[in-house]
């Protein structure tokens, strides 16, 4: 099996792949990551990469005044996205992707932070989402900002905050708000990194969050390897991926 290319953008440390990229690992991806602010994004070829995926961060995709690197980003999406080419984004990396498919991104009307369920969409067919919809599954969230629907997306999931929770556009494209990437030992980072955007919270604390996690953490990790397992076989359709 050919050895496959896969490069995360990453925006801040503690966001990484975590738990998805031992699955990458496995399957024949060598896997690179480029840090927004530090490396040129300009230097990436959008079509070089086998995978794509924008990993997240606490920046809105509409600041490019101040971070001039997601003009950067959105570049490359804007050229990867017209090839078709496998792409992934979790939260600002999912706002990215909207907003280079022409959608507006902005603040939201409410914080959605912490463990909440998403539901599936009536009229998406072949969801790969199966493994993490329901209220008997949560999925772990963080994210403000939310988007406009891009024309031509899928709308394939939503929360009661946010109605575009993920969406799918293209035959190679995902974009989803929640976190499957985290770990319960990644997430340990994330309470530093973020502490004082949870001190500010009314309803959930590092305590809560963590105990919840504790609950939620064991299942949601399988599931949520199962569902990018699912969605790469998707992606790569020679079946040199398997699903189990």
């Amino acid at each position: 099996m050919r050895e496959r290319q896969a490069v995360a953008i990453r925006h801040v440390m503690y966001e990484d792949l975590d738990n998805l990229e031992p699955l990458l690992r496995q399957q024949g991806f060598t896997v690179t990551y480029l840090d927004a602010g530090y490396d040129n994004l300009s230097d990436l070829v959008p079509s070089k990469p086998d995978l794509l995926v924008v990993l997240g961060g606490p920046i809105g995709a509409y600041e490019d005044e101040d971070y001039p690197f997601l003009r950067d980003e959105i570049r490359v999406l804007e050229k990867r996205l017209q090839a078709d080419l496998p792409t992934f984004g979790i939260c600002l990396g999912a706002q990215l992707i909207a907003a280079a498919l022409g959608a507006c991104v902005f603040p939201g009307s409410s914080q959605e932070i912490g463990w909440h369920p998403i539901r599936g969409a009536k009229d998406a067919m072949e969801n790969p989402l199966q493994q993490l919809i329901g209220p008997a599954h949560p999925v772990f969230h963080w994210h403000s900002d939310t988007f406009d629907l891009p024309e031509g997306a899928t709308v394939l999931a939503s929360s009661d905050a946010y109605e575009n929770q993920v969406f799918s556009w293209g035959r190679r494209t995902m974009a989803v708000q929640f976190h499957p990437e985290v770990s319960r030992k990644g997430l340990e980072r994330w309470m530093i990194g973020h502490t004082r955007q949870i001190k500010s919270l009314t309803d959930a604390s590092v305590k809560s969050l963590r105990e919840e996690t504790a609950f939620h953490g064991p299942q949601y990790e399988e599931r949520s390897v199962q569902f990018f397992r699912v969605w790469l076989q998707e992606m790569f359709s020679d079946n040199s991926i398997p699903v189990s």
